[in-house]
């Protein structure tokens, strides 16, 4: 990632401004002074800290920062954005610290940064349940936990929780698929769906929301595989459906990387009766979509900016802020983005946006 001056206005090329809607509490909500933009690397959003306002250098703050390994492009633009937001103030320094292979190793990470008495924590989980009682322990150990999309069951384990609206991603997928469908005049479809990690709670949220909008159009899901967020074995959950299924009308896969097997597996398998939408708003993703070479015909987003927020609302939070957009004098206790839906139609305002 290319250095940049902090005190240099930045670009903000999240989907921040596209996809938080009304309820835009990122950082560009709360930093009231950037109005001036320039071009982001590695497509980070990052907000001018030079600028009036609750960006104007105060206490020094030191974050903690964990989030598993970046083998994934959306947990790499987590960690990306998360890193380049840091740097963009002088009053914050960021303390990473390796999440390892899985809960008990972040975990244990996690436990040697709370030796170090950081005032903020900004934690993306392996699993969220799993690490409830870390967030606990930081807590009551009086540092304030920001947890970010994996959620902790137990509200007292975090001070703010920032994530993707899981069930309305499900919702947005389902509502594409039904109108698709009902505007073709297919009244009894066919409907496939390849889920993430079923053990998390996130992809149980999508599937209930899909399963739900569905049902609005009296459709339902006729096979479900769940898949591990990776391209592997996306495919081969996708060549297990598609087996299961001779015939399709529409598919929904929940993960955009993933989504590079699913597309895999069609391909190998010859089969373009039916359309496809993917999930999370991948660069790989809208690009083709805009090319409209494949089954893939739209992606519902989830947005990596989330990170970015995390890192300016921890920064808040470490000074003793609120948000100066807002009457009140604390951040807020949870923050949930809006899941939007890339067609063609739309895939060139989002294209520069992908991860």
């Amino acid at each position: 990632m290319t250095q940049h001056d902090p005190l240099r206005p930045v670009r903000d090329l999240s989907r921040r401004r596209l996809l938080l809607g009304g309820a835009a509490l990122g950082a560009g909500a709360l930093l009231t002074g950037c109005t001036s933009n320039e071009a982001a690397p590695n497509n980070a959003q990052v907000k001018d800290a030079g600028a009036t306002g609750n960006a104007e250098p105060g206490k020094k703050v030191t974050i903690g920062f964990s989030a598993p390994a970046a083998d994934h492009g959306w947990i790499a633009a987590i960690t990306n954005n998360a890193k380049a937001q840091a740097a963009a103030y002088k009053d914050v320094e960021l303390k990473s610290v390796e999440a390892g292979a899985d809960a008990a190793a972040q975990r244990a990470a996690l436990s040697t940064l709370i030796a170090q008495k950081p005032d903020v924590i900004v934690l993306l989980p392996h699993d969220g349940k799993e690490l409830n009682a870390f967030g606990l322990e930081a807590m009551k150990a009086g540092i304030p936990v920001v947890n970010l999309d994996r959620a902790f069951p137990d509200a007292l384990a975090y001070r703010l929780q920032i994530k993707g609206d899981n069930y309305g991603m499900g919702v947005s997928a389902g509502r594409f698929i039904g109108e698709q469908l009902k505007a073709k005049n297919v009244t009894n479809p066919i409907i496939g769906e390849i889920a993430g990690m079923d053990e998390l709670e996130l992809t149980q949220e999508r599937s209930a929301g899909f399963k739900a909008e569905l049902a609005t159009f009296g459709f339902k899901v006729a096979n479900r595989r769940a898949a591990r967020f990776t391209a592997d074995t996306g495919q081969s959950e996708a060549s297990q459906l598609l087996q299961a299924l001779p015939k399709m009308d529409a598919l929904w896969n929940h993960d955009d990387d993933q989504g590079i097997g699913v597309l895999a597996a069609i391909k190998q398998a010859n089969r373009s009766e039916f359309f496809m939408v993917g999930g999370a708003g991948s660069k790989a993703a809208i690009d083709a979509i805009q090319a409209d070479n494949s089954v893939l015909k739209a992606t519902v987003t989830y947005s990596p900016s989330m990170a970015s927020s995390a890192i300016s609302l921890a920064r808040l939070i470490g000074q003793g802020k609120g948000m100066s957009d807002l009457v009140e004098l604390q951040v807020p206790k949870e923050i949930t983005l809006a899941s939007e839906t890339i067609t063609k139609e739309n895939a060139g305002t989002y294209s520069k946006l992908g991860f």
